[in-house]
């Protein structure tokens, strides 16, 4: 017919996964030429590459363009995925180092155990890059919170995003700027292990039980608070 059919991006009888981006509106005949013979158009980049040479319209190119960056986005997001599926078959161990809590009077520890962020980075960075993934965080503080963002990012351009807020840490003894890195802090490693789908594991793999007292370790960081808020009410009443 008198029209341009971008079927030209048909190979081997088969039509390349561009079902989300063949919005073009056909282009009369001798804007472009039709491929040369033996020649065979198999994504917009080699459809963009003729439109050039061949001297088509600015108004085309401009479609072609369009049509190029959801292309390359959805080409970006399926490598990402199978980057992402691939580092999940890693064996990262994640181990909880860090003791929070006290030692009682018999010799018992009431705390509980966490991963530091070193001990979480120094596993998570080196498996990610090795599939072509980075990281990054965004850090920023208003209204009295600080919000932390956590991005993955391929090395073809998609990137996905984990966003965690909390106040600054005002526990203990801390000054202004140690409160605030404090929070910082506990959200960069929170956000970076749910970016990437993983969990830490106690270095006895019991969930930091077994480094309870007599009446048992707390499961959570809640269930601490609360035991050692119990325990500073018994000695005040003693």
């Amino acid at each position: 017919g008198d029209d341009l059919d971008l079927g030209a991006t048909r190979e081997g009888g088969a039509v390349n996964d561009t079902s989300e981006v063949t919005d073009i509106t056909p282009i009369k005949a001798g804007a472009v030429a039709a491929a040369p013979q033996g020649q065979v158009v198999t994504t917009p980049d080699d459809l963009l590459r003729m439109a050039v040479a061949q001297g088509a319209s600015l108004d085309y190119l401009e479609r072609l363009m369009v049509m190029k960056e959801r292309f390359d986005a959805l080409a970006a997001r399926r490598a990402f995925v199978e980057a992402m599926a691939n580092f999940k078959t890693e064996p990262l161990d994640i181990f909880k180092k860090k003791s929070v809590g006290y030692t009682t009077k018999e010799g018992d520890f009431v705390g509980y155990k966490h991963a530091e962020l070193s001990d979480i980075a120094d596993v998570v960075v080196p498996a990610l890059a090795r599939h072509g993934l980075s990281h990054r965080w965004q850090v920023k503080q208003e209204a009295g919170r600080i919000t932390v963002i956590c991005e993955v990012t391929h090395r073809a351009g998609h990137m996905e995003s984990v966003l965690m807020d909390a106040a600054p840490d005002s526990s203990g003894k801390k000054n202004q700027i140690q409160q605030v890195a404090s929070a910082i802090t506990y959200l960069q490693r929170y956000t970076l292990l749910a970016v990437c789908g993983l969990a830490t594991k106690s270095e006895h793999d019991d969930d930091g039980r077994a480094a309870g007292g007599a009446g048992g370790a707390a499961d959570t960081e809640s269930d601490v608070l609360a035991t050692l808020l119990e325990d500073l009410k018994e000695k005040i009443t003693d």
